[in-house]
């Protein structure tokens, strides 16, 4: 059911000033058959979209429903929109979150990328956004996450990167949910510093233009200059920072994320590190709080 006023300002105001990080469960039809090999479910183990979406539910119902996974120290969590439509314990999963672990639930809303283009990949269109908002609305989500790619430092395929995810999310902004704008920058690109400088300007810009009171969060890879974005945190716009893990192990993200006093941490394959299909629940718990515990630290 949507939910009112009061716990929506809740939820904003735990986003905006809580001491924690934002879990991404998040992992879509590509990224999926990886995620479950490297949990110890191989792709002998299923067959067909059906039965993967259903183990990579039972893989995320193990998260959110272990000990270790609670609003002490985890914000917020980011769904696919199976797992949005899925239930734990006999509950929608995104009242389970709230209701159970007092974790705000965002949804991922983008359909994949583009090939690339100008140095960048832009979002496929999402001709069903606003049918996926307003659903999303009524299984009570609070925002959305959606992610586009920089390669290099091209100015123009960068502007446009950021101006397309001000676009859709003035769109979200519209059903009522608070977006989360993620021009992610490949950690590889061997231009990584100059794209970063150029994204955080093209940012600034649409930040600026943005009507008062709109309120979206980012998420972006951690900066090589530690603080690039401290300014972007204290806007009036911007809900909070986030920081994708992007490939960088735990320990090295964390550790580049330390040096970031305004960002958090919004990391996926970095939560679920070293954990797997055959731990007991002792064991799973065990990894998955030291986990948990690591990046916490990293997002004080």
């Amino acid at each position: 059911m949507a939910k009112d006023a009061s716990v929506h300002q809740e939820q904003l105001d735990r986003i905006a000033a809580g001491k924690g990080f934002i879990a991404a469960l998040d992992q879509s039809g590509g990224s999926t058959p990886k995620a479950l090999a490297l949990y110890g479910v191989t792709e002998d183990a299923y067959s067909g979209d059906d039965e993967m979406f259903a183990e990579i539910h039972k893989m995320r119902t193990r998260i959110i429903t272990s000990p270790s996974f609670g609003k002490e120290r985890i914000l917020g969590a980011i769904l696919f929109e199976k797992t949005m439509d899925g239930e734990i314990d006999g509950k929608p999963t995104a009242d389970f979150l709230w209701g159970n672990c007092g974790v705000v639930p965002f949804l991922k809303v983008d359909k994949g990328l583009a090939d690339e283009a100008n140095g960048v990949q832009m979002m496929k269109p999402m001709p069903e956004l606003d049918a996926l908002l307003a659903r999303a609305g009524e299984k009570g989500i609070f925002g959305t996450k959606m992610r586009s790619v920089v390669k290099e430092a091209n100015a123009t395929g960068i502007k446009a990167v950021v101006a397309q995810q001000f676009e859709v999310g003035q769109q979200i902004v519209a059903a009522g949910l608070v977006p989360i704008i993620e021009p992610e920058v490949d950690i590889n690109s061997a231009t990584k510093a100059e794209a970063e400088d150029v994204l955080k300007a093209e940012i600034k810009a649409q930040l600026d233009a943005l009507p008062e009171g709109t309120k979206v969060a980012l998420k972006l890879t951690i900066p090589s200059k530690a603080g690039l974005y401290d300014d972007l945190a204290d806007h009036s716009n911007v809900v909070r920072v986030v920081a994708l893990s992007g490939g960088y192990t735990t320990d090295d993200a964390c550790a580049r994320l330390s040096q970031n006093a305004k960002m958090i941490a919004s990391f996926s394959r970095a939560l679920t590190e070293r954990l797997s299909v055959s731990m007991t629940d002792a064991e799973y718990d065990a990894a998955l709080g030291a986990n948990i515990a690591k990046i916490y630290d990293a997002s004080l």
